[in-house]
């Protein structure tokens, strides 16, 4: 008998001052069974991070990521169905985030992890013609931090000034600041 993904429902207050949204968002999460909850964790991050103040049909929203390799962790779509955002969740291979960029219009990555420093240096040579892309690195120490934040029923407060990211749950809070990895120019 194969294992079910565990469900996780967090209600996520947004106030990201650097990009000028103000927003709420209840999300259903499916922890995959070979999935951390500092990967799911590093998803709802993302999450908060990229998306914008309405929900709806064309929204940041879920998709397959680890049941399908042909999805991503997050996408958007416009109303016409158009992709626009494709977000990853990790380490990717070069090829993963050329096929993604070659369908979206923007591709984000969000890495975390001690090896992350390893992955971006077999793979930064390979992402320079790749326009769209954009690649955070979130520190281990940091994203381990969120983890611990993790609850199957969260109500979480991201706030977000000066490229400084501060989640709250009510209990604690974790300071954490994402650094861009690609483009350099950030």
């Amino acid at each position: 008998m194969a294992l079910k993904s565990t469900i996780y429902k967090a209600a996520v207050q947004v106030a990201d001052m650097d990009r000028n949204v103000y927003a709420n968002h209840t999300l259903t999460l499916a922890l995959h069974p070979s999935e951390t909850e500092e990967r799911l964790m590093v998803r709802v991050l993302a999450h908060a991070l990229l998306a914008d103040e309405h929900e709806g049909a064309d929204a940041l929203m879920a998709a397959k990521g680890l049941s399908d390799a042909d999805e991503p962790d997050l996408w958007q779509h416009d109303l016409s169905g158009q992709l626009l955002q494709w977000v990853e969740v990790g380490q990717p291979d070069d090829r993963r985030l050329a096929k993604a960029c070659g369908r979206a219009s923007r591709v984000s990555v969000f890495a975390y992890a001690s090896s992350v420093p390893v992955w971006w240096a077999a793979l930064r040579g390979k992402v320079t013609r790749l326009s769209n892309l954009s690649v955070w690195q979130l520190p281990a120490t940091q994203s381990l931090a969120l983890a611990t934040l993790a609850q199957r029923s969260m109500q979480l407060q991201v706030t977000v000034q000066d490229g400084l990211v501060w989640v709250a749950d009510g209990q604690q809070s974790i300071d954490l600041q994402p650094t861009a990895l690609w483009p350099e120019s950030r």
